[in-house]
């Protein structure tokens, strides 16, 4: 399996939503998807090094191509969460730099990581779940407590169940509203209410499901 690779970058090229380079090494022109944000900084007939991904199927080889092994060991995380190809993969890389996407998915913040092409909010879900404690671990941080996982029993108020109800009856999901008292619980829109006050709750979760979808 090709790992690394350095040679001459002779020119770039893009296929429908697919941008890369070919790179020429030892007489051999190696065909290598970048992100279109890694391709624009590149300057033809330089010197280029990049790592490499290598995906085999049965029609054929393909690289996947990441300026340094940070980037390309963090497209090897998201690509091992069921349901995220290497597009998607480098959609987020292309969206996000790797700090920001390790912040993204540590925070479970679905709405930046649906703002890569190609990533819907189930998708976002699972990378926010799945790799929560990998992706902290990976860049150096501790777990945070997860906006898209069960709520503890001390932050669910009393009037939970029918705030939910009502919120359902809306039209929001589950995991919206989970999300939504979870960030009350933990003062985003300043003191919570008391846990009866279900007009106080519905009204601060119905303020924050409005922000985030704004």
């Amino acid at each position: 399996m090709i790992g690394w690779l350095q040679g001459r970058h002779m020119e770039c090229w893009t296929q429908g939503n697919r941008s890369g380079v070919l790179l020429v090494c030892a007489g051999v022109g190696y065909e290598v998807q970048v992100t279109s944000r890694h391709q624009k900084q590149l300057q033809p007939d330089s010197e280029l090094t990049v790592w490499i991904h290598q995906v085999q199927r049965e029609d054929g080889s393909s690289l996947f191509g990441f300026p340094c092994r940070q980037e390309r060991d963090l497209f090897r995380l998201l690509i091992g969460v069921n349901g995220v190809g290497p597009q998607a993969g480098l959609a987020l890389l292309h969206e996000c730099k790797p700090q920001e996407l390790v912040a993204a998915i540590s925070g479970g913040d679905l709405k930046r990581l649906c703002q890569a092409q190609g990533i819907g909010k189930r998708t976002a879900e699972r990378l926010a779940v799945d790799l929560r404690t990998p992706i902290a671990a990976f860049g150096g941080l501790e777990p945070q407590p997860s906006l898209v996982e069960g709520l503890a029993s001390e932050q669910i108020p009393e009037a939970g169940e029918d705030v939910e109800a009502t919120l359902i009856s809306l039209g929001y999901d589950e995991l919206e509203i989970r999300r939504a008292i979870r960030a009350i619980a933990d003062g985003a829109s300043g003191v919570p209410p008391s846990g009866t006050d279900q007009d106080g709750w519905l009204r601060s979760c119905l303020q924050w499901l409005s922000r985030e979808s704004a």
